[in-house]
């Protein structure tokens, strides 16, 4: 079984650390991503890759859709809400002058991927460069709010968490219907990746982002849209191994360029092993059945929870919701223990958000520019 606390103190160190670098102020938060951390952009949208309907948001507050891709809360909610900060507002929920840019801001879409050609059949949907193209209309809505000076400290001193690439794989190389797969080996593949991540990563610096934290890819051949692929049911290991190249090649990209660019503190989040740990062992986390979904919608085309779809009994002892997305209770624990962790509570226990002269300890320095 994995060390999850050398896994999990990392992760949270790092969290602690940049909320400890605002110098004791509130933590503004920028998310980009895809499905796994959207909140609802996809619903101004004109995109089949959508969440806004029954049984999605079921175990959520009010019990109604909100656009994200689970039967409750994503990850990112769990940790704004432990970080004490409200779980940042869909991007384009919001008006170019909307007082809430200023506490952070979610631009992820689902279907969205590194690549602009990823999650094309989706229609609409707002890809990695898409999201980084909004940033910088909110960044110029902060100048003109708070004046050029403050904006470059506010948008320094922000932390940004990215989690991109799934799509590439599930709705793109491992895709038989599309290029991708038949024009590039995985080598070829994953070095275009890399490359364009590369640029984006430098593009959001030149922004001004400098705290980035980067959430590689989990063991996507275990998920169940890709185990519907093997006729006994198991975890494809071949994607698998495709998953920790991109992860190790995507880490060795983080620690370049953060040697280059100046001040820049971007960080490698591996969340692979917590959760190939938490497919592996479910039992250990009080889960029943983590090798199919919820909602029995195990496809390897499609797999989202319809409401026509048949709902499992106990939502809380299944990992998956659907065929791609973790289910709230999933969420719930790989938050809860992060933050456990750290400050040696149980998992039943609330956490608080971390005290700034404890977290200093973790992380001194403060940069801008």
């Amino acid at each position: 079984m994995v060390n999850l606390a050398q896994v999990i103190g990392f992760l949270i160190i790092t969290i602690v650390a940049f909320v400890a670098s605002a110098g004791g102020e509130q933590v503004v938060t920028y998310v980009f991503g895809d499905s796994l951390t959207e909140v609802g952009n996809n619903n101004y949208l004109q995109s089949l890759a959508k969440s806004n309907y029954p049984f999605y948001g079921i175990d959520y507050e009010g019990g109604k859709a909100t656009g994200r891709f689970t039967n409750g809360r994503t990850i990112g909610d769990i940790i704004s809400e432990k970080l004490g900060i409200e779980s940042p507002p869909p991007y384009l929920s919001l008006v170019p002058n909307d007082d809430a840019i200023l506490k952070g801001v979610n631009y992820a879409s689902g279907g969205a991927g590194i690549l602009n050609d990823t999650g094309l059949y989706f229609i609409q949907r707002m890809t990695f460069d898409d999201q980084i193209n909004s940033f910088e209309k909110t960044k110029e809505a902060i100048k003109a709010k708070i004046g050029q000076e403050d904006a470059e400290k506010h948008v320094n001193e922000a932390v940004y968490f990215i989690g991109m690439g799934s799509n590439d794989y599930v709705n793109n190389f491992l895709q038989p219907f599309l290029a991708a797969g038949q024009q590039y080996t995985h080598d070829e593949f994953v070095e275009l990746l890399a490359s364009t991540l590369g640029e984006q990563f430098t593009r959001l610096h030149q922004l001004g982002a400098r705290k980035i934290v980067f959430h590689g890819l989990g063991p996507l051949g275990c998920i169940p849209s890709q185990r519907v692929k093997s006729t006994r049911g198991i975890c494809l290991k071949q994607v698998n191994l495709w998953v920790q190249q991109f992860n190790s090649k995507v880490k060795k990209l983080v620690d370049n360029l953060n040697k280059h660019l100046p001040y820049a503190q971007m960080t490698f989040a591996d969340t692979y092993p917590l959760v190939l740990d938490l497919i592996e062992n479910p039992k250990a986390y009080g889960f029943k059945i983590s090798n199919t979904s919820c909602c029995n919608v195990d496809t390897s085309v499609g797999g989202l929870c319809l409401p026509n779809s048949k709902l499992c009994t106990n939502r809380t002892e299944y990992v998956f919701w659907d065929a791609f997305h973790p289910t709230d209770a999933a969420n719930a624990v790989l938050a809860d223990r992060i933050f456990a962790t750290l400050f040696h509570q149980t998992t039943s226990s609330p956490a608080p958000a971390p005290a700034p002269t404890r977290a200093r300890k973790f992380f001194s320095r403060k940069h801008r520019n």
